[in-house]
């Protein structure tokens, strides 16, 4: 059984940082990454890694945030630096097991001054 456990979130101001982490478990996961939505607007991909390595980022968090993986734990870590009013969602951990996608129950990262 696939369980997932993300921490992280939380109240910054704009330009500050905030860490998100995502501890998988029960399976061989192939991509790791986050996703986030904001209200009103449809879940969106912010960055994944494959089981290579191979990082993948949208356009609005190039630059700004770092997605890293920990293959001897099983985990997914998303670094955002300099964040905006627009980051401001609710984020959720997703993984990978062949075609079948999982998520976690998501984390809320308010960006507010």
């Amino acid at each position: 059984q696939v369980q997932l456990v993300e921490s992280g979130g939380g109240l910054v101001q704009p330009g500050g940082s905030l860490r998100l982490s995502c501890a998988a478990s029960g399976s061989i996961f192939s991509t790791m990454g986050w996703y986030r939505q904001a209200p009103g607007k449809q879940r969106e991909l912010v960055a994944d890694i494959s089981r290579g390595g191979i990082t993948n980022y949208a356009d609005f968090v190039k630059g700004r945030f770092t997605i890293s993986r920990d293959f001897t734990k099983n985990t997914v870590t998303l670094q955002m630096n300099r964040l905006a009013f627009e980051d401001t969602a609710v984020y959720y951990c997703n993984v990978q097991v062949i075609a079948t996608r999982y998520w976690g129950q998501g984390t809320q990262v308010t960006v507010s001054s």
